[in-house]
């Protein structure tokens, strides 16, 4: 498997990305939560996972992370840049815990730039609780059982208001659920994206 280390820019800051998998396969957007970065989707064996059946996973460093620098970054449009630089059809965009702070601004302002979002624990659900409903494409919510600084009542609350939700719970994981249990994380991911219109 082949993965590039490519640059772009959002605003005034450099982002880095990993890319795999075939250039018209679907693409899948992964982002990642504080303690982390885009090389741990590598780590996990995520962007082979994705590779093998036949997806374009493009991990990101948000900036601050990995290998992108710091930079200013208006939090409500960030990711829509992004995805107008990676020149991307609508992807699918996997949003874990800090990112939910990039993705659900998109997701719920501008419904028709994704094709699939999976919600793994991610902040400031509620925040945007009036606009859930607004979330065109299908919606996987992903939490770990034992996750005690997201509580699931978020996730509850994204299913109930999205018109196509449903949520899978990993037995025993934490906040984290793709690091405690990545085999889980990535069964539940591959039949998600199995079943969205092509």
């Amino acid at each position: 498997m082949e993965i590039t280390s490519n640059w772009t820019e959002v605003g005034s800051g450099k982002v880095h990305c990993l890319a795999a998998g075939p250039e018209d396969g679907r693409p899948v957007v992964l982002l990642h939560g504080a303690s982390f970065s885009a090389r741990t989707w590598q780590e996990i064996g995520t962007l082979e996972v994705l590779t093998e059946a036949g997806y374009r996973a493009i991990a990101v460093d948000l900036p601050g992370f990995g290998e992108s620098p710091p930079a200013e970054a208006d939090f409500s449009t960030w990711l829509g840049e992004l995805l107008d630089q990676l020149r991307l059809a609508p992807p699918v965009v996997v949003s874990p815990s800090m990112s939910g702070r990039l993705s659900l601004p998109l997701v719920t302002g501008n419904p028709e730039r994704v094709s699939g979002f999976v919600a793994v624990a991610p902040v400031t659900i509620p925040a945007h609780a009036d606009k859930l409903g607004q979330v065109a494409a299908p919606v996987l919510a992903i939490w770990g059982e034992n996750d005690h600084l997201v509580p699931q009542k978020h996730a509850d609350l994204l299913v109930e208001r999205a018109p196509h939700a449903a949520k899978v719970v990993i037995p025993a994981a934490g906040h984290a659920p793709y690091m405690n249990d990545p085999a889980a994380f990535h069964e539940a991911l591959l039949e998600f994206l199995g079943g969205l219109p092509q």
